[in-house]
């Protein structure tokens, strides 16, 4: 289903009154992107959300929208040349992409950050933890634009945040947390939401199927202190795990964290 928007452009119909529809097929795939009332998934190429480039699967990182009071919080925007799909995604929820107001970010990834200057440009407040602010506002390899051969476009963010710290921005009150590894910005965001502990993990836990790990050609990877935020991360209790790629842990997340944690202890020790 990857170019899920491009795709449907081509299988519209339209009612007699000239409005167009989404064929049913591309309507129920749209449909799995709210993940619980007010919460939604509005991008990522590996299940087909947005879409960069013919075979690549990895370019656009997850990124999810929740619905607070008085506007639109956002945790990572992928590459930022998907950012009108993502656009378009919200649109078809009635989220109108100027109430975004934060733009939470895990770790300053291409995939994950590149359209955190266009964000800017529109009046959201980025927010994100020191190690990975740092690396925004230089534009360095830390933010890994040799990856997809393309350049970073360096930008600040507003509020740099601190493991630990809590934050209530639109009425939820978001919870920080450093976990250092895959790259030093590595962050986790968590929030409470219909009862349920949520925790949006970005590349903490590597993608199901496709390994335990985040990747590990960063030039800030680092095995021995992934490890210890492995172990950190695996005594979280937590009902619903949002990644940085790929499919979102509604079952036992903990349990995904505990196998990552294992793998680790064995393969790097």
């Amino acid at each position: 289903m990857a170019g899920l928007l491009k795709m449907a452009k081509h299988r519209r119909v339209h009612d007699s009154a000239g409005k167009k529809l989404l064929d049913n097929d591309i309507k129920q795939y749209i449909n799995k992107m709210q993940i619980l009332k007010n919460l939604y998934q509005v991008g990522g190429d590996l299940n087909g959300i947005t879409f960069d480039l013919q075979g690549a699967l990895w370019n656009d990182g997850n990124s999810y929208i929740l619905k607070g009071e008085g506007g639109l919080i956002m945790f990572d925007c992928g590459c930022g040349d998907t950012l009108d799909q993502i656009f378009r995604n919200m649109k078809y929820w009635d989220l109108n992409p100027d109430d975004i107001r934060y733009c939470f970010i895990t770790h300053p990834h291409f995939d994950h950050t590149g359209g955190a200057h266009l964000l800017k440009k529109r009046g959201v407040k980025l927010v994100a933890i020191y190690e990975t602010a740092d690396a925004l506002a230089s534009g360095d390899e830390r933010c890994a634009g040799y990856l997809y051969h393309k350049k970073f476009t360096p930008v600040e963010v507003d509020l740099v945040v601190s493991d630990g710290e809590t934050l209530k921005v639109g009425g939820v009150e978001i919870f920080v947390g450093h976990f250092p590894g895959h790259s030093m910005g590595c962050t986790a965001y968590s929030f409470e939401h219909e009862n349920k502990h949520m925790v949006v993990s970005g590349d903490i836990i590597g993608t199901l199927l496709a390994g335990d790990f985040g990747w590990d050609g960063s030039i800030d990877f680092n095995k021995k202190i992934y490890t210890e935020s492995l172990r950190r991360f695996a005594q979280i209790d937590m009902d619903i795990m949002l990644p940085g790629h790929g499919l979102i842990y509604f079952h036992k997340p903990q349990w995904r964290v505990e196998n990552a944690l294992n793998s680790a202890l064995i393969q790097w020790r």
